[in-house]
């Protein structure tokens, strides 16, 4: 078996555990938002960072966490991580700021039970508790990340069809500075 299909097998796999009625669920949270806070840490950031860049593309006024130029978070607004564990020591600090200024808090993690799945809004299970075996090939949390990033990408294509968001539409938003 090729690399590619072992990956692509897995992913497939994974997606197939995930309860899809959940991005609909993130997607009303995102449209109810006043504001969008991301982030995540490690491969889970860079993640973040993609699902971040689609949001900003079809219109959203989001905010990467970590930022210098990043404001601060208040009710009304909606705190996004992606978290493999749901109990990254690095981030919790940020769960209980947003709770406690009363912003909503998402959380895409491969745990069903966790710190953040316990206060948050939303708690998003990539697969289920059975869906990352150790496998050679794709170690250290590659499953999750690549599972993580494929699911949040298909939810920017459903916000697409839905709201009839065009390429140049997209395209007038994306950066012009890089």
């Amino acid at each position: 078996m090729s690399h590619q299909k072992l990956i692509l097998d897995r992913l497939t796999t994974i997606l197939s555990e995930t309860d899809s009625s959940n991005g609909a669920k993130l997607l009303k949270l995102v449209d109810e938002a006043g504001r969008i806070f991301i982030g995540g840490a490690g491969r889970s950031l860079l993640v973040s960072r993609f699902f971040a860049m689609r949001l900003v593309h079809a219109g959203y006024n989001v905010s990467m966490i970590g930022e210098v130029v990043t404001p601060a978070i208040k009710a009304g607004d909606l705190l996004i991580l992606v978290s493999g564990s749901g109990g990254t020591e690095t981030l919790l600090p940020f769960v209980k700021k947003a709770n406690s200024v009363g912003a909503k808090l998402a959380v895409v993690s491969m745990k069903a039970k966790s710190p953040m799945a316990e206060v948050a809004d939303l708690n998003i299970q990539i697969g289920n508790d059975n869906s990352f075996p150790l496998t050679k090939g794709m170690p250290m949390g590659s499953q999750f990340e690549l599972s993580a990033l494929v699911f949040l990408e298909a939810l920017i294509a459903d916000n697409i069809f839905a709201k009839g968001l065009t390429e140049e539409g997209m395209r007038a938003i994306h950066a012009n500075l890089e």
